[in-house]
């Protein structure tokens, strides 16, 4: 920092409006004016001191700046973490004895469907299916996604059970009212819900795409294994 800079850092508005003055006044350069003005408000301790003690309150000050900036950014960041947390919970519930989690896909949509389901539940018990499921859209081979993992969860006498799923549109489609379902998912909303009778702990909650990547997996799997089965029956024609 030159000689400038520290004389401007330690005038207030005051000093520094009185010395432009000066400096316009008496066709002084602003340093020689500043130092004037500084040092006659410094009296007999000094203009050298004046500087240190001024240097020594704006360090202070930047000080409880930084610790009123850091304050704030980990209270905010505290609210981040436990609205999160609050989203996960409404997300995913509490933990229940039995998870399962579904997926489908239509290649191309709509074609042939592939689907996956994952069942998890107390003491290390785990399921994971992968199949075919025929041919339709991508919303029919989440159903049947869902009915697959319901029918597993069924014969292992699961419960109680939270569903996770990504789709939006057969959850909705499910937890909602029959008028407002699309003609062609209600036989398959019919059968979601004759298995949910059988399964009277159970919850369907939507997740995000990116935490059903154990489920998508296996849907994929499922659609590559019958593309390579297709392919392969197609050569064995020609």
């Amino acid at each position: 920092m030159n000689d400038l800079d520290r004389l401007q850092g330690a005038a207030s508005k005051t000093e520094l409006a009185a010395s432009r003055k000066l400096a316009l006044r008496s066709n002084i350069p602003l340093e020689d004016a500043l130092r004037t003005t500084l040092t006659t408000s410094a009296g007999d301790a000094g203009l050298d001191h004046l500087l240190d003690q001024r240097a020594a309150l704006r360090a202070a000050e930047a000080a409880r700046a930084l610790a009123r900036r850091t304050a704030r950014d980990a209270t905010r960041e505290a609210a981040r973490v436990a609205a999160l947390a609050l989203r996960r919970l409404r997300q995913e519930g509490a933990p229940t004895a039995w998870r399962g989690w579904f997926d489908g896909s239509a290649k191309p949509n709509p074609g042939r469907c592939g689907i996956g389901a994952r069942l998890l539940g107390p003491n290390g018990a785990a399921v994971e299916l992968s199949q075919a499921a025929g041919y339709g859209n991508s919303s029919e081979a989440e159903y049947r996604a869902l009915i697959l993992l319901l029918e597993t969860a069924v014969m292992h006498g699961a419960g109680p059970l939270t569903v996770y799923g990504d789709s939006q549109v057969v959850i909705d489609d499910v937890n909602g009212a029959l008028a407002d379902s699309a003609a062609v998912l209600r036989p398959l909303r019919a059968r979601v819900h004759a298995l949910l009778a059988q399964l009277p702990a159970t919850t369907l909650r939507w997740i995000p795409r990116h935490k059903n990547g154990e489920a998508d997996a296996l849907s994929q799997r499922a659609t590559a294994a019958l593309a390579e089965e297709i392919e392969a029956l197609q050569e064995g024609s020609e």
